[in-house]
């Protein structure tokens, strides 16, 4: 992000604004548009909820006048009412992803089927679009990239959220000429599998989120989305199914992520994983083959080798979302995006015993969670991806707690628009 604030600044002091076209004014969409309207060069021109009340909130909370607010029924109208510097609501995704005057839109909608909408409605509306939906981007985030290409326009995950932080520090380390050899996250609760949103309700409520957004996070779904986003943006693989996800402290990782004959875990390098005990940190390991280098490194206090650890012991989730949106218009770069196909896939697990013509209810449910594979490995098994699933995906036969759920085990419902762009991709990219 080195230089945006000065291109920011500029555009503002030469009149001039990013329209920025949110959807979904949930947790992280109230705070991303507070933030937004602080920044220079930035503007929160329309913001979408299929509860117009929560965006019409999102705006009052960062201190817009409420008779400024206008809400719009199409694209032509909110355009109009952003001409006249109004702050525009609307509860239909095309307001902004067809309007004329919009440049960049965010999906901060967290839902798969949703998101795979508006991300293909935005391409084709030749505008940049930014997945703070990291959930549908690991079903079809290389299709998606494929088609922005064509587009001519940005498609890109969202600084802030983990795999974009990563990102940014495996983009400094290569560029700096060190060798990556692990990239990875924290995670801030031991994995329970067995968790689902009533188990989580009484803390979900005490913090004021989602009980099946909470869910998803101690079930471990969410960490395996995003080790696969961070996957397909770097070639790099899960070295085990679902990741070590050790326990240690920052100074330790060196070590313990080193292979299993420097008595290390990993049975090779280039690889995602997790760690308790860090979070929300996010950390890259570096090594040099080069003496003076190591001698630097331990100058600096970075440790004696031959690894290093990269850490950032923080990320700031949608406040940093606009920072994506405004170097996609600006520099015309993505944050973070898959490289080609997939390299990594979040195949779907038994949450529990389940019978022949259950329903299975998706990412933070009650049936089912995510781990992440390797993309040869899950398509050789015939591992049905979990983004894939929704309340109206059917179980054709019994299925044991903890047994991999595959393609042919279920009815998927046709008519899913992410389940026709994941064909599509799959032929595409075979």
């Amino acid at each position: 992000m080195l230089g945006l604030n000065y291109k920011l600044e500029e555009l503002e002091k030469n009149g001039k604004s990013i329209l920025t076209g949110i959807i979904g004014a949930g947790q992280m969409g109230k705070g991303m548009i507070s933030q937004m309207t602080l920044m220079k060069g930035m503007t929160p021109a329309v913001v979408v909820d299929i509860n117009i009340e929560n965006a019409k909130k999102a705006f009052l909370h960062a201190g817009v006048d409420e008779g400024n607010i206008k809400y719009a029924k199409t694209a032509a109208e909110a355009d109009a009412f952003i001409k006249d510097g109004k702050s525009v609501i609307a509860d239909h995704s095309d307001v902004a992803t067809k309007s004329e005057v919009i440049q960049v839109v965010i999906d901060a909608t967290g839902v798969t089927e949703v998101g795979a909408k508006i991300a293909l409605d935005t391409i084709l509306g030749k505008k940049h679009i930014v997945m703070l939906n990291a959930e549908a981007d690991v079903v079809i985030g290389p299709i998606l990239k494929k088609f922005a290409d064509a587009a001519g326009v940005i498609y890109t995950g969202a600084a802030g959220d983990e795999p974009g932080a990563v990102k940014e520090l495996y983009d400094f380390a290569v560029a700096s000429g060190f060798e990556v050899r692990v990239i990875g996250k924290g995670k801030n609760n031991v994995l329970d599998f067995d968790c689902n949103p009533d188990t989580v309700l009484e803390e979900a409520t005490r913090r004021g989120v989602s009980p099946h957004m909470l869910a998803s996070f101690k079930e471990g779904t969410k960490t395996m989305v995003e080790l696969a986003c961070m996957s397909n943006a770097t070639g790099y693989i899960c070295d085990v199914r679902g990741g070590h996800g050790i326990s240690g402290e920052v100074k330790d990782l060196p070590q313990l992520l080193s292979l299993k004959e420097e008595n290390g875990v990993l049975n090779q390098y280039g690889v995602v994983d997790f760690v308790n005990g860090i979070a929300p940190g996010v950390f890259v390991i570096v090594t040099s083959k080069l003496p003076e280098v190591r001698a630097e490194m331990e100058y600096v206090s970075m440790g004696k080798g031959p690894n290093y650890i990269l850490y950032r012991p923080y990320h700031l989730c949608s406040l940093e979302t606009p920072l994506s949106a405004a170097k996609a218009v600006l520099d015309h770069q993505a944050t973070i995006a898959p490289m080609g196909g997939l390299v990594s896939e979040v195949i779907t697990v038994a949450k529990k015993d389940l019978k022949a013509g259950d329903y299975l209810d998706g990412i933070g449910g009650y049936t089912v969670y995510g781990t992440i594979e390797r993309y040869e490995i899950a398509k050789e098994m015939n591992a049905l991806p979990v983004g894939l699933v929704n309340k109206d995906t059917i179980l054709k036969q019994d299925v044991k707690k903890g047994d991999l759920i595959t393609y042919d085990m279920v009815q998927l419902r046709e008519d899913s628009f992410i389940l026709q762009m994941r064909r599509l991709q799959d032929k595409l990219f075979a």
